[in-house]
């Protein structure tokens, strides 16, 4: 029995051995999960650093912008050399004086956290090492960095250590400066510098170094932008310590902590911001998304002082604008700006709004980008189609078109009569002052001559995008009835400017990664000409001419800038948008003034709006640059011109100028206008073989085209046609033609009128002979006219209406004009 009970004891103890045995190999189990459960490996450390920023600089390497990545903030990491070694012995000293001497754990550390979490529950306190926090701010889930337990840092630890056995002290304190949060959004050293102190890491001084150093422990707390005092109190702290640790001496912790910190304010500066932001977009179709994720650097083509003086220019005219008229100022709140060099296409300026944050007037909207009406900044254009030398009859700077009031039937037959800018007729013009001077008439006759076909092809060939059907548009065009962006516009003049060659934009030079490998760099194409190099030439000899834009602009206008420059203003019709685009050789710059919404500005032209900016910037910008004229290509010839006719001048004429042409396309016949006639000075009239020697006078008269004579009597010119009744031939030369009404027109009678007083306008040229002219409408006989002007008024009625001339030349043959059909409707209708 006794041998019994002996074995069932020895089976119990045993038993309890077991349980023992697998009760502590479960508590190690347990602790063992309980610790390592879900522990991340070193091998994610990589993937958990923090995502670089992208740096935007200009041209020079200032800073325009830093991007941010989506989570995180302003990050960019540097090898240790490029740390100041005081900013590495503040962070040692304040944070682990024995960094260099323990396995990447404070024992001690650990053991009073286990203490005072088995008396509270909770770890109250406790040290951690640099390489503790590497581990915990960088291995650690968000959600478990911040607890404050047992386990938390017990796991810490244990991926301290594995990571003290992995990497070098070194290394690890780089991962430490370039990757722990110090505050505003800037993580590790090198974005604190440039957040607080708006600079580079390398050149901080030990005062400053020594702030940085005691952000980490409580960035929020100790936040220098918001807090300076607290921030102050801190870095004294840091430079107790060391000078503790013998890193400075008792007269280096003295100087800095009486040294007063300058800090940054603006923090995250935002220069150019809509050019910049307009890189950034463009970053994704340049590089892969993978690159995207590397510390870059991209320098831009940007100038930061010519933006500088480009936005001062900007924000002057537009106060002096919203302030004038006795404070009611024009209505006009937005303006962009362009400037690009035309031999490389470099954008050195770019201004999209005057203030991007201001929501009351689209200020985020980039009217450098977005397209609108160009109004008369589009007629170079025109005019280069025109001049193209391929032509079978190219016109020249010396064609010339008559500025009258005249009606152009579009692709539709739709009735289009242009007027001037200044409402006025000024009879035959040259091409070049009609150009410099921007009369409305001729460019549209210059367009009704070359097509819309070329124009667009032209345009298309310069680099502007938006112009690319021409059955979408009408001759209005020509006066800037089609929209375009003011940097494809100010492109397109850099051909101008660079003999004939198209400018295509740049906006990056280069990219570059942390360890200045270049990434990107622009690639230098050939030039592509687009332009024949003599007609680049003539549109700038023209655009610069100061004496050809006397009638369109005075003598002292804002367009002379004191050296060679083309320039050429545009307004649209009721205000809505004002330009000034103009060049040297190696200088476009354009300019907009408008409203975002379109809404109207109160009488603001391209002259008076835009071309102050214009001005302004120019001559800022090209200040002490030596002045460069435009280089005349072969193949040009300069002869002596008629100045009325463009052609070879007769003895009769008077007036005369010199004038370039593109060899080939100079005149050969002689001028026809000014013929001196002999006339009887008693009847004024033409002298015939009945008129007495004594009587006989010698006079200069005109012999125009009869669609200029009205305004030939306007000016009191003196026109062959009306000196006598000529023998004509039985076939006239020219027929008779009703100018207006212009064909096909519809008439709208307004209600709030009276009737009498809506009338009309009849009017009908004639050619040498005629005396007596009959005025018809519907079959009924009008007005019968026996001397000129040929012209009458007819009361407006409703209906679809036909109207005639009819006529009597001196052999008293009748003489009919084409019918012109017309409608007049009700405002009803």
């Amino acid at each position: 029995m006794q041998e019994g009970f002996s074995r069932f004891s020895c089976t119990s103890s045993l038993g309890r051995f077991l349980l023992l045995v697998a009760a502590l190999f479960a508590s190690l189990f347990g602790g063992w999960y309980w610790l390592f459960d879900d522990m991340p490996g070193l091998d994610s450390l990589p993937g958990r650093l923090n995502t670089p920023s992208i740096r935007f600089t200009d041209r020079d390497g200032n800073l325009l912008y830093e991007a941010l990545p989506p989570e995180g903030g302003r990050h960019r990491a540097l090898s240790l050399e490029e740390i100041p070694l005081p900013l590495q012995q503040a962070t040692i000293a304040t944070e682990d004086s024995n960094f260099y001497h323990h396995p990447g754990v404070d024992i001690t550390g650990i053991l009073r956290a286990f203490w005072i979490n088995l008396r509270g529950g909770e770890t109250l306190a406790g040290g951690s090492t640099i390489t503790q926090q590497v581990a915990r701010n960088l291995l650690l889930d968000p959600d478990e960095r911040y607890q404050r337990s047992l386990r938390r840092k017990l796991r810490e630890s244990w991926l301290a250590w594995q990571l003290a056995h992995r990497y070098s002290k070194d290394e690890i304190l780089s991962l430490y400066l370039n990757q722990m949060y110090y505050g505003g959004l800037a993580y590790g050293v090198e974005a604190a510098a440039q957040t607080y102190f708006g600079k580079t890491v390398a050149d901080l001084d030990l005062a400053e170094c020594a702030l940085l150093a005691g952000l980490p422990q409580a960035p929020a707390l100790y936040q220098p932008l918001t807090d300076p005092e607290a921030a102050k109190e801190r870095q004294r702290v840091v430079l107790g310590l060391m000078e503790k640790e013998g890193y400075i001496t008792p007269e280096e912790r003295s100087l800095a902590e009486r040294e007063p910190l300058i800090y940054e304010t603006a923090s995250y500066p935002l220069e150019a911001s809509h050019f910049v932001l307009w890189v950034r977009a463009g970053l994704d179709d340049l590089l892969p998304p993978e690159e995207l994720t590397r510390p870059l650097t991209v320098r831009t083509s940007l100038d930061l002082d010519w933006q500088s003086h480009a936005e001062r220019a900007i924000a002057q005219q537009l106060d002096k604008l919203q302030h004038e008229q006795g404070g009611l100022g024009h209505n006009v709140n937005n303006a962009a700006l362009v400037a690009l060099d035309p031999r490389t296409g470099e954008i050195k300026a770019m201004v999209g709004s005057p203030d991007y944050f201001d929501a009351r007037y689209g200020g985020a909207i980039n009217m450098a980008l977005a397209p609108r009406q160009p109004g008369s900044a589009i007629k170079p254009l025109v005019y280069a189609a025109a001049f193209d030398p391929t032509r079978l009859v190219p016109w020249t700077p010396a064609t010339m078109i008559l500025d009258v009031r005249r009606t152009f039937l579009t692709g539709d037959d739709e009735p289009y009569t242009p007027e001037n800018y200044d409402n006025r007729e000024h009879g035959p013009v040259l091409a070049r002052q009609a150009l410099a001077s921007s009369l409305n008439i001729p460019a549209v006759a210059a367009l009704d001559e070359i097509g819309i076909e070329a124009l667009t092809a032209l345009a298309a060939n310069l680099g502007i995008t938006t112009l690319e059907d021409p059955a979408s548009y009408d001759l209005s065009i020509a006066l800037g009835g089609g929209a375009v962006s003011l940097l494809e516009l100010s492109s397109a003049y850099g051909a101008f400017a660079n003999s004939g060659y198209r400018v295509e934009p740049i906006s990056i030079l280069d990219i570059t990664d942390a360890e200045g490998n270049l990434v990107y760099a622009v690639e230098r194409q050939p030039p592509i000409r687009v332009l024949d190099a003599r007609v680049a030439w003539l549109i700038s000899d023209i655009l610069s001419d100061n004496d050809a834009r006397l009638l369109g602009f005075g003598v002292h206008s804002s367009l002379n800038i004191g050296r060679p420059a083309a320039v050429k203003t545009g307004t649209t019709s009721n205000f809505h948008d004002n330009w000034t685009i103009g060049y040297t050789p190696d200088l476009v710059s354009g300019i907009w003034v408008g409203n975002t919404s379109h809404e109207p500005m109160m009488g603001v032209t391209g002259l008076s709006g835009a071309a102050p900016i214009w001005h302004q910037f120019m001559r800022t910008v090209l200040s002490g640059q030596p002045e460069l004229s435009f280089d005349r290509p072969q193949g040009l010839v300069q002869i002596e011109v008629c100045a009325l006719s463009g052609l070879l001048p007769g003895e009769a004429c008077p007036y005369r100028r010199l004038e370039w042409f593109i060899e080939g396309t100079q005149p050969t016949t002689g001028d026809p206008f000014y013929q001196q006639v002999i006339i009887d000075a008693m009847t004024g009239f033409l002298a015939d073989e009945n008129t007495p020697a004594e009587r006989q006078t010698i006079i200069t008269a005109l012999d125009l085209l009869p669609e200029a004579h009205r305004w030939a009597r306007s000016q009191g010119l003196t026109l062959l046609a009306d000196l006598s009744v000529p023998q004509i031939s039985e076939t006239p030369d020219f027929s008779l033609q009703m100018i207006s009404p212009a064909p096909n027109a519809v008439y709208i009678l307004s209600s709030g009128l009276p009737a009498q007083a809506q009338s009309l306008h009849i009017e009908v040229v004639v050619p040498a002979g005629i005396g007596q002219v009959s005025l018809w409408i519907d079959g009924a006989l009008i007005v019968t006219l026996d001397h000129p002007p040929f012209e009458a008024w007819w009361v407006l009625q409703p209906g679809e209406h036909q109207a005639w001339a009819e006529a009597l030349d001196a052999n008293g043959e009748k003489l009919i004009s084409a019918t012109v059909r017309f409608e007049v409707k009700t405002s009803e209708e």
